[in-house]
């Protein structure tokens, strides 16, 4: 993929307690991403900055807000110099990432929100959203079609992102797993044609020396001798 399409910015917000403890994923890595979207239409990553840098009645935070002009890191996630912190995205008391995952998802994973609405074009910040979404999953070696749940999945009693935002432009949670495997590739990819398991290499090498080779080379020596019969004829 490339790595360079788009600018991570980072600006943290100050370390508290409710918003940002300054406490490292438990995994060291994101094991997996949770997308989210703010629930905020209009509401800008720099606003959601702003708002959490003064949030004080309530425990609530995410890593990553990314709108239609900004990719902002706002507490660490090891995207770069700075090792992945916790933030406060869901709920402890929900098991469904427990049962999913092995462990709460404040603990090791991220939480990725997407600015929607509003003034927000959001099909730009989708792309945004995608590609960042296929950087971390490039980065660790995270698999897009099982390591990332939405909010509503891992919660569906409370919440709808980040379903909700997706719908405002014809998209599916498939759909975005679909988008970020085609962003990671490079290229486009059917989403039908995603439906396949890449041999392995070593057993595609094998068929290659054992069966293609010989073939092609059996094939190339019974048209040289055809030829031959041809001129002597």
């Amino acid at each position: 993929m490339d790595t360079t399409k788009y600018t991570i910015e980072r600006r943290y917000i100050n370390k508290r307690h409710n918003v940002r403890p300054g406490t490292r994923l438990t995994s060291g890595a994101p094991v997996f991403l949770v997308a989210h979207d703010t629930g905020n239409p209009g509401a800008s990553a720099d606003n959601h900055f702003t708002y959490f840098q003064n949030l004080k009645d309530r425990s609530a935070s995410a890593q990553v807000f990314v709108d239609d002009k900004k990719i902002l890191e706002i507490i660490p996630t090891g995207t770069g110099p700075d090792a992945a912190e916790k933030a406060w995205h869901v709920l402890y008391n929900v098991t469904t990432d427990n049962e999913r995952f092995g462990d709460d998802a404040n603990d090791i994973a991220l939480g990725i929100e997407l600015c929607f609405g509003g003034k927000i074009d959001t099909l730009e910040a989708y792309k945004r959203f995608v590609w960042y979404l296929a950087y971390c999953c490039n980065k660790w070696g995270i698999n897009p079609r099982t390591h990332i749940p939405s909010h509503k999945q891992l919660d569906p009693a409370r919440k709808r992102d980040v379903d909700q935002a997706l719908a405002t432009i014809g998209k599916t949670l498939k759909e975005l797993v679909y988008d970020v495997e085609t962003e990671l590739k490079g290229a486009s990819v059917a989403p039908a044609a995603l439906d396949f398991t890449p041999l392995p290499m070593y057993i595609a090498q094998s068929l290659i020396d054992n069966y293609v080779s010989p073939a092609w080379f059996a094939s190339q020596k019974a048209g040289t001798m055809w030829a031959r019969r041809i001129s002597i004829t």
